[in-house]
């Protein structure tokens, strides 16, 4: 009854060298896909962006709350100047980079029309 106890470790051994080049081949064909632009950019509304992005800060009224109030913030700001803030960021909590490039610019214009 003497049995080799080699045998249980070059088992588990081959099923993760196994593993591992399964999990690898799958990554490659993922990064395949990325390089050729094959995944799809989704493009939100501006008030879907904002229930996603900014909503915990600035509330679901516009009315702030972490952060500051949008309403009027186009009164107080420039297209160019809110536009600069989301690509961005601003000191006291506003990060930067929260609106893709592709939405920016209808962003902007409905940030600008809040009252």
């Amino acid at each position: 009854m003497n049995r080799n106890p080699l045998i249980p470790f070059v088992l588990i051994m081959v099923f993760g060298i196994g593993l591992v080049s399964f999990l690898s081949a799958i990554g490659l064909n993922d990064l395949n896909e990325a390089e050729n632009g094959s995944e799809e950019v989704v493009v939100l509304e501006p008030e879907e962006r904002y229930q996603q992005s900014c909503i915990s800060c600035h509330g679901q009224n516009f009315e702030g709350g972490a952060g500051p109030s949008l309403l009027g913030v186009g009164e107080r700001y420039s297209n160019e100047e809110i536009q600069d803030i989301l690509l961005n960021g601003k000191e006291g909590g506003m990060p930067a980079g929260l609106v893709p490039q592709e939405e920016l610019e209808p962003f902007v214009e409905w940030l600008s029309s809040l009252e």
